[in-house]
């Protein structure tokens, strides 16, 4: 039965140094792999747990970013203690004033009056029995004491120590385990199928069954449930494969190397935890941070300076996430950083795309895969321009007026030595052009011509601006790159319809303006392809390890876009001075997940703090003042307290109010945001969302 390509290990390695798995253009199916994939050797969250007991943690529902597996809720506020000196010294009083009562009881001070309960309820004979008398005042005694200390302790408030001190070293109760045990597949069971849940409830019993694997097979499901004649097909490769059905593209199991903490039942990554910090929910307080595609879907923005932990903390974690989800066929992920910055390794990915370095076997599609001129020229425009707001438009019209008749004359777009001569009106660059052009019969790509052979003839001609951007990619060190024609073997972003993993390196040491441009480009490729996808069912993510200079106009419009469009980008910037000042406003408004490291300065912050607005918070005034009396007595027990505790006797006035505040404050978020922490808010595509949480990333 034909699978589509879902159920089949397909491709494999290749030869070739800085690539993992070369992906043929479009990115098809490739051969079978001639053997199994190796059985993966990662625990699913943690060493030394088995995936049985991994499915069988409970994950109940909590808000955004909350880490599910195994979460215990908080309480929505704190309790009112009491302050602990206060609650001992209280004790310690009321256990000394129930010690004196019952040593005047005791030694006859205050009378015999309190032993009449005793004679009232034992009968006559019991006085003249010695043995008698003696148990039953013993026992009297002992009740009459056991009372006093209930008494007194309660008044002192020791069961409140108790509880307060003994849960700390109790052990808590874990949540109790699922009703249907998930390691026998019990959705598998209920619609029929015993055999291929037998045979997947062995390979996790074996520890053949990674959680990868388990990933990838719950995924394939879902998609047999949405179209049932892929039901035959799906349970022949269980009951060929085992735990290896389904497999990926290039047939991994799993990552060569994990280094954050995966729960891909759930679909998150632990970023961290939220610190014991006032400022903090008391609810949100000590449980872990995760993000998953249902956040990343509202893409998100992270500003910190070098050294804050944004790439190992943040981008590292979300890309291994992302890698493991494509492994599990769920999502596609392209992830752009300086050549270098050891982001992953290269057998993490399917593809690595590095421009400027000759040992990268594949090259990048300068046009995006686009078959129409004026598509492919938005985009190159808005790599190109992008950063000129102004000439956004102007560039795009430019080039289409040139890339559309190349194409009409040559059948395929120009590469960037010959749109550089077009551009820069090499000489007879145009005149070539029209004279093929005349030969095929295009007339109306002779009038795009002479339009923009007139447009050229003005002194303010963005041709000339376009020119010059264009030759920053027209170096020897690209010369094997941004081809065209039937010898040029380019990537597209449009692949990202696939569960691929590709890394696109930049050169930024050698070519920092080539290397923005190639980000804007990628940027711009992605957002087209994404919105141009028939099947959104994989979540498709872009992470920009440096979007210095990359966000653009059209770039914001396009990720608003993005979460109705099953995808998201991750956008990390040094600081907001990176960006435009009229857009520093509407990138922050644009993306529903905005995270401020430690060390960003105060115009940063107030960015961020005017996009978190403020709230409402209860404050108290206390005031003290002294209190002065007439009456000799009172006189003299105020000297005493003043001898005794060095201050005046006072009176307390505590006034409560409303007030409204910012959540974090420009100073408070350059200030007071510990080394290794961020400050991060979440909102889902379903417009949940959550308040601005310190978060400690090394936890």
């Amino acid at each position: 039965m034909e699978t589509e390509g879902t159920y089949d290990a397909r491709g494999g390695r290749s030869g070739g140094t800085g690539s993992a798995r070369p992906v043929p253009r479009p990115a098809g199916p490739p051969p079978l792999p001639p053997a199994a994939p190796p059985v993966p050797s990662h625990a699913p969250a943690a060493a030394g747990v088995s995936v049985a007991d991994w499915l069988r943690t409970p994950r109940p529902d909590a808000e955004p970013g909350v880490w599910r597996l195994g979460h215990r809720p908080r309480p929505e506020e704190e309790p009112d203690l009491v302050p602990a000196r206060r609650l001992f010294t209280g004790a310690l009083v009321a256990l000394l004033a129930g010690w004196l009562l019952w040593s005047l009881l005791w030694n006859g001070y205050l009378g015999r009056y309190w032993l009449w309960p005793l004679l009232v309820l034992t009968p006559d004979s019991w006085r003249t029995d010695p043995a008698m008398w003696a148990t039953a005042s013993y026992v009297y005694y002992a009740l009459v004491g056991g009372g006093l200390l209930v008494l007194f302790a309660r008044i002192g408030h020791v069961p409140e120590i108790w509880h307060r001190y003994s849960r700390r070293k109790a052990v808590p109760a874990p949540p109790p385990p699922p009703k249907e045990d998930p390691a026998d597949w019990p959705d598998l069971r209920s619609a029929g199928l015993d055999d291929t849940a037998r045979t997947l409830a062995e390979a996790t019993r074996k520890g053949s069954l990674g959680d990868v694997d388990y990933a990838r097979i719950r995924r394939a499901w879902q998609g047999v449930r949405t179209r049932p004649e892929r039901l035959a097909a799906f349970t022949d490769v269980v009951r060929a494969e085992g735990a290896a059905a389904c497999a990926h593209p290039s047939g991994e199991r799993d990552l060569p190397v994990r280094t954050a903490v995966h729960d891909l039942a759930a679909n998150q990554v632990r970023i961290g935890t939220a610190a014991d910090h006032p400022r903090n929910p008391y609810a949100r307080r000590t449980t872990g941070v995760a993000l998953e595609p249902a956040l990343l879907g509202t893409s998100l923005l992270a500003v910190g300076p070098s050294g804050s932990g944004k790439t190992v903390r943040l981008v590292r974690p979300v890309v291994e996430a992302m890698c493991l989800q494509a492994l599990a066929n769920r999502a596609a992920v392209v992830a752009v950083t300086a050549h270098g910055t050891g982001l992953a390794p290269d057998d993490a990915f399917d593809l690595v795309i590095a421009p400027g370095r000759p040992d990268s076997t594949h090259d990048l599609d300068l046009y995006g895969g686009s078959d129409d001129p004026d598509e492919a020229a938005r985009i190159v425009a808005e790599a190109l321009a992008g950063d000129l707001t102004a000439d956004g438009r102007r560039a795009a019209t430019a080039l289409a007026q040139l890339i559309g008749p190349y194409r009409g004359a040559h059948g395929h777009f120009p590469a960037v030595p010959e749109l550089r001569d077009l551009l820069g009106g090499a000489p007879g660059a145009l005149d070539g052009l029209r004279t093929l052009l005349q030969a095929a019969g295009e007339t109306s790509q002779l009038r795009e011509l002479d339009a923009r052979a007139r447009q050229a003839e003005r002194s303010d001609d963005i041709g000339v601006l376009l020119a010059e951007r264009i030759a920053f990619l027209d170096r020897p060190a690209f010369a094997r790159f941004f081809r065209t024609g039937e010898s040029a073997r380019p990537f597209s972003l449009r692949a990202v319809e696939h569960p691929l993993r590709v890394r696109i390196d930049l050169p930024e040491r050698g070519h920092a303006e080539a290397s923005r441009i190639i980000a804007r480009l990628v940027l711009a490729q992605f957002t087209e392809a994404v919105l141009a996808r028939s099947d959104r069912s994989l979540f498709a993510c872009l992470v920009l390890d440096d979007a210095t200079h990359t966000v653009t106009p059209d770039s914001i419009r396009a990720v608003q876009r993005l979460r109705s469009a099953h995808a998201g980008v991750v956008l990390a910037l040094r600081t907001l001075e990176d960006v435009p000042e009229p857009l520093r406003g509407p990138l922050l408004g644009a993306v529903g997940c905005r995270m401020a490291f430690a060390g960003i300065g105060p115009w940063d912050g107030g960015r961020f703090a005017e996009s978190w607005g403020k709230e409402w918070v209860q404050t108290k005034d206390v005031t003290n003042r002294q209190i002065v009396s007439d009456e000799p007595l009172t006189k003299a027990l105020h000297f005493m307290r003043r001898v005794v505790t060095g201050k005046a006797a006072t009176a307390e006035a505590v006034t409560v109010r409303e007030v409204e505040r910012e959540r974090w404050s420009a100073s408070e978020l350059a200030h007071a945001v510990p080394a290794g922490h961020a400050v991060l808010s979440l909102t889902s595509v379903r417009g949940e969302h959550t308040p601005p949480l310190l978060v400690d990333l090394r936890n």
